[in-house]
């Protein structure tokens, strides 16, 4: 850290010397030091937590806590979805009978009981990531100037309410209808993809170039590990003793994270008190970093630009699949000629976010000998070859065996993150994030309307066709990512050469 630089800047105060040493650390490698170093801004003691620690402490366990919730809470909403319509419509489990002789056509009613339950899920999602759309990009632009806290604090207290709204509707069984309301209220919030804007944004913050992609690997190491312990647990207390007791787990758990952005966490960027949320100011600055390329263009920016929308359709097609596919996991399990219980379809959700501790050990290993473009082609590589398995998948063994290739799937999203990080100035992270806090919502409401539109309107002739459909669009940004790098390594060689 470059203390006499942090000095000069803002004296005397620590969390402002993390946000200018960062400053310093970035422009060490774009020359452009007095463009990036933020207007001085009022200082005040409310970028201090309450209880500061003796060592610094970071956003990681804000995003252990949230994804446990989210981990914890979407199988079982899911199962209750699948469970509550089942008893509308009278289903009553003859899926058994069909796990033990193969030969025994299919239930009508488990049809019925699948398409309603993936149009549910639909709704759910669309209408909550259609309000997050417009939300998130504001709250991520916004902690540009107001600082990061903010964001790790509200949207947990909306997923909070949200908990709330599903246990008052399982306690006094109203209609389905009142999961739409607890979504919309947590995508009024900003839900989880703003927690991960500012995740993803507060690592920005304190990281260097160098160690960038690491950094955001590890981020996303914490996803898995919360995730793979939340499926674990979800599975086997939902069998021993119903759904509500998990989704007051999943109440405690909100308020836990919030409670330590508030408490822990230091800020990373100095506040900003009359930055306003309500402003087009964050739009217009998304939008500038698009059309002009930022300000880190250099020379080229054209091809700055064009590299900048292309790792963004990149992202977008992989988060799309990932997201898209994941609502389908446990529909296709629930029903024949799988027909998983709760504990194996714990099992299978743990083995799935098992695959973000193997990526992150294999994005590190692999970055000792490859670039991280084709350690990202490796990670899709890893994730089509499961897709395909899935697609085909009609027992137990089989589906194992489509998780356990899947174990690279997660190296891509933190390359693509890391990417478009360094492709603009330090003092544009703000914009970025927001933009790719959009992007991600974005991700969630058209993934989970293709996926769960499709997946009833296939059932009749390949069950598994989502995922192979998933498996057919990963090809696109495995293309973009290999030529993009393909043409960085002939520029670099031509620029070495002197020709």
């Amino acid at each position: 850290m470059d203390d006499s630089d942090t000095a000069a800047i803002l004296p005397g105060d620590v969390l402002n010397a993390i946000s200018a040493d960062h400053t310093s650390n970035s422009d060490s490698f774009d020359h452009k030091e007095e463009a990036d170093v933020p207007s001085p801004l009022p200082t005040t003691r409310s970028v201090r937590p309450p209880f500061p620690c003796w060592r610094p402490l970071s956003v990681e366990p804000v995003m252990f806590l949230s994804m446990f919730s989210v981990a914890l809470q979407a199988p079982l909403s899911t199962q209750y979805l699948w469970d509550r319509i089942s008893e509308d419509l009278g289903y009553n489990g003859s899926k058994r009978s069909e796990c033990s002789n193969s030969s025994v056509p299919a239930d009508p009613l488990q049809k019925d009981v699948e398409t309603l339950t993936a149009h549910w899920n639909l709704y759910i999602s669309l209408g909550g990531f259609a309000v997050g759309l417009l939300v998130v990009p504001l709250l991520g632009s916004w902690s540009d100037l107001a600082g990061r806290r903010p964001v790790l604090i509200l949207p947990n207290f909306g997923m909070a309410l949200q908990a709330g709204v599903y246990l008052v509707v399982m306690y006094l069984k109203l209609p389905v209808v009142y999961f739409l309301v607890g979504r919309l209220l947590s995508g009024l919030s900003g839900d989880f993809n703003a927690i991960l804007a500012g995740c993803f944004a507060y690592v920005a913050d304190t990281s260097d170039r160098r160690s960038r992609t690491f950094r955001v690997a590890v981020l996303e190491a914490c996803l898995g590990l919360s995730g793979m312990l939340a499926s674990i647990i979800g599975g086997q207390w939902r069998r021993a003793q119903g759904y509500i007791n998990p989704f007051w787990l999943v109440l405690a758990t909100n308020l836990a994270s919030a409670l330590y952005a508030y408490l822990f966490v230091r800020e990373s960027v100095p506040p900003d008190p009359s930055a306003k949320l309500l402003t087009s100011r964050h739009h217009k600055a998304v939008w500038h970093l698009y059309s002009t390329g930022g300000n880190g263009s250099e020379g080229s920016g054209g091809f700055h630009r064009c590299k900048l929308w292309l790792y963004t359709l990149c992202f977008f097609l992989v988060v799309t699949v990932h997201f898209g596919s994941r609502d389908l996991y446990v529909l296709y399990e629930l029903s024949s000629p799988l027909c998983w219980g709760p504990a194996l379809i714990g099992y299978g959700s743990a083995a799935q976010h098992l695959a973000y501790l193997s990526s992150l050990l294999g994005l590190k290993i692999m970055q000792y000998c490859l670039k991280d473009s084709w350690v990202a082609l490796v990670g899709l590589a890893s994730n089509i070859t499961g897709l395909l398995v899935f697609s085909v998948a009609d027992t137990t063994q089989l589906m194992f065996t489509g998780y356990g290739l899947c174990f690279l799937f997660m190296a891509a999203t933190p390359v693509l993150r890391s990417k478009l990080s360094k492709l603009v100035d330090p003092s544009e992270q703000g914009a970025l994030f927001a933009s790719v806090a959009c992007v991600e919502s974005l991700c969630f409401l058209v993934g989970s309307g293709v996926f769960n539109s499709l997946y009833p309107a296939t059932l009749h002739f390949m069950k598994g066709f989502p995922f192979l459909f998933a498996a057919i669009i990963l090809l696109i940004p495995s293309g973009i990512i290999g030529i993009l790098q393909c043409l960085d390594q002939r520029r670099d060689h031509r620029d070495a050469t002197g020709s």
